[in-house]
């Protein structure tokens, strides 16, 4: 799985294994890929991915976000124009789908799509030709169609908002992209993944994460997926000023202010109560390596106890077990 790291595509769950395996077959073809995911999944980079171990990884890799298709100038954008074929059109210019000739050209939130777009979209899917607004000449067009979304393309069928003729045409080799939550283990690979980046990329002596940030970060949701993911490790980074990289729990930066009014009393001490329980033991293992009866007499608690706030919690006491190091 080398090249897919050097591609930036990182993990090891068999979730997220299963999705590469089909990169590399995908790879290997012209059909077009449909990839689904959620926001902040990797589509973008599984694309890339596709590109870069194709025949095609040579040529040029074109991406358009569809959701910034102006309605009225689509059949410019996607296949050019001639100087004068329309009011604003001062110069000839060449199309994506010319620009990315010979390579592959990426559509990316393709649900965004306005009706009109869609049908160019389609004709264009179905003959493999066009025309540059203002020619007269069917050009041939030897391109590769990437697409993603992260909506509900079926759904939206159902309702009539997207064409399922184009979705035919778009979902030939499907592709999901599993939300982080469901990567098994790869929060933490992830995560160190970045820390080395951005240390490279500082040049100040490097940082570490804290031992107890495994806990904290595999407890969370994510549902910015990987690159939520990447921006809370950049921000942490930033922020600890020392050698030491600390993260939280991320309840305050995800909580919503209630629109009645302040939350009862009780809830907000008990979650209160619970984050700081969270976040003491944590820290408590981290300290003396995981070891229970060392953070007890710390703590000044019956090693029970902190037993039971450790379960209560959930938090993973193997996380701050001492490695070994094999020699």
């Amino acid at each position: 799985m080398n090249e897919f790291v050097h591609l930036n595509l990182i993990g090891r769950s068999p979730a997220f294994l299963r999705q590469l395996s089909l990169v590399t077959r995908y790879a290997t073809c012209d059909a077009t890929v449909l990839i689904e995911g959620e926001t902040g999944t990797g589509k973008e980079l599984v694309a890339r991915a596709i590109h870069y171990l194709s025949p095609r990884r040579d040529l040029p890799f074109v991406g358009l976000n569809c959701g910034a298709l102006p309605d009225g100038l689509v059949e410019s954008e996607l296949f050019g124009h001639f100087r004068g074929a329309f009011t604003d059109a001062k110069e000839t210019r060449a199309g994506l789908v010319a620009q990315a000739r010979g390579g592959t050209l990426f559509l990316d939130e393709v649900e965004a799509m306005s009706p009109h777009a869609q049908v160019a979209l389609l004709r264009f899917l179905q003959d493999k030709e066009y025309r540059p607004v203002g020619g007269a000449v069917v050009k041939d067009a030897n391109v590769r169609i990437l697409a993603s979304s992260n909506a509900d393309l079926k759904g939206m069928v159902r309702r009539g908002q997207f064409r399922s003729d184009l979705l035919y045409r778009l979902d030939v080799l499907p592709l999901h992209l599993p939300p982080l939550r469901e990567r098994d283990g790869d929060v933490m690979l992830l995560a160190e993944a970045f820390v080395a980046r951005l240390n490279q990329q500082s040049g100040a002596p490097p940082k570490v994460l804290h031992p107890g940030a495994g806990a904290l970060l595999s407890a969370r949701s994510w549902p910015g997926n990987v690159r939520e993911l990447e921006n809370v490790i950049q921000r942490q980074f930033v922020l600890s000023p020392g050698t030491v990289i600390h993260v939280t729990d991320g309840a305050d930066e995800h909580r919503t202010d209630n629109p009645v009014g302040p939350e009862p009393f009780n809830v907000a001490k008990a979650r209160a109560v619970a984050q700081f329980e969270r976040a003491y033991v944590s820290a408590l293992l981290a300290e003396t390596c995981g070891n229970l009866s060392v953070a007890a007499r710390l703590a000044g608690k019956d090693r029970s106890d902190i037993g039971r706030l450790v379960r209560k919690h959930g938090v993973d006491r193997g996380q701050f077990l001492p490695r070994r190091h094999v020699t």
